[in-house]
């Protein structure tokens, strides 16, 4: 039988999607071990790092927060935390949220300046405030009453790229910044408990108080108990229109394993948006009540961290054509 390009790169992806779902339902239905899943290969640090707080504290929510604050303080990820690529002003704003799924409370900041860990402080703004997000100068105010630390956050290896950037810079350059690298991380204990977060400098030079997709819930980042957890990374303002990460659990709620419900969303997005899917730029990863998980994304460098009790592996996710 005859394929032409398109119908043979389909044919791959949906033999890939087949194959991740295999090794994703025999790494962990695996008697109720805890899991925990990230982006990017810098997100095996940070899931390790979760695996190992959940142990010692036995809470799904710490373990959740100081996973994510090792990407936060890691000044070689350049796209998070501490290093993370400044706004066109020269001036590093992070975005940040924060969600237990199994009471569905929430905190996000975004814009916030000078304060390394917004992971920290979306988690308190869910258990102090009675409001989910905080945003630019609130945010900051907020943080110092709280008692973190002041920090500054732009690194001098950012400061002579943002330098060199705003010599050459263009409109054109500006909507074709080089990084939006997001940590999302999303986890599961031993009882079933289910929580997420996710952390970003944002798009790399943007417009000053741009907000990404990162620190709004349904979109960077949304947990649901009864179901299961699903986060994103990419260009943000793509997965913010369709709400990627709700419309994931929605789909698994549905019955669809992480895979394709990762899968399908893409797929979606790229019809209404009428594009192809790798002009998109977006990736996804999820997992499920049973302990399952699953990633699709349409960049060909996307990669996952999968952490589970005796498990630590770097996986490559379906690729979306």
């Amino acid at each position: 039988m005859h394929l032409d390009r398109r119908q043979f790169a389909s044919s791959l992806g949906t033999l890939a999607a087949a194959s991740l779902l295999s090794r994703s339902s025999l790494a962990n239905e695996n008697g109720g071990s805890p899991l925990f899943v990230a982006t990017w290969n810098f997100g095996l640090a940070s899931c390790q790092r979760s695996l190992e707080v959940l142990k010692s504290t036995g809470s799904l929510l710490d373990a959740i927060e100081q996973g994510i604050r090792v990407a936060e303080a890691d000044t070689k990820v350049d796209s998070v935390g501490v290093g993370g690529a400044p706004n066109a002003k020269g001036v590093v704003q992070l975005d940040a949220c924060f969600m237990d799924g199994m009471t569905h409370q929430a905190g996000s900041v975004a814009a916030l300046e000078n304060y390394p860990h917004p992971i920290s402080v979306a988690r308190r703004v869910m258990e102090k405030t009675k409001h989910v997000l905080l945003v630019g100068a609130g945010a900051a105010e907020f943080a110092e009453s709280q008692g973190f630390k002041r920090q500054e956050l732009l690194t001098s290896e950012q400061k002579k790229k943002w330098e060199d950037w705003s010599k050459t810079q263009a409109e054109l350059r500006a909507k074709t910044a080089p990084n939006h690298d997001t940590i999302a991380l999303v986890g599961m204990d031993t009882s079933g408990n289910i929580a997420g977060g996710c952390s970003t400098s944002g798009l790399a030079y943007k417009l000053a108080g741009r907000v990404g997709d990162s620190p709004i819930l349904g979109s960077g980042l949304f947990a649901d108990g009864e179901v299961g957890a699903a986060g994103a990374t990419g260009i943000g303002e793509n997965v913010m229109r369709y709400c990627g990460s709700f419309l994931i659990v929605e789909l698994m709620r549905t019955g669809m394993d992480p895979t394709s419900a990762c899968r399908a969303t893409i797929e979606r997005i790229a019809r209404q948006e009428r594009k192809a899917p790798a002009d998109l730029h977006i990736n996804f990863l999820a997992i499920d009540k049973q302990g399952r998980w699953g990633a699709a994304g349409t960049d060909v460098g996307y990669e996952i961290a999968v952490v589970t009790n005796g498990s630590a592996t770097l996986e490559k996710p379906v690729l979306v054509t």
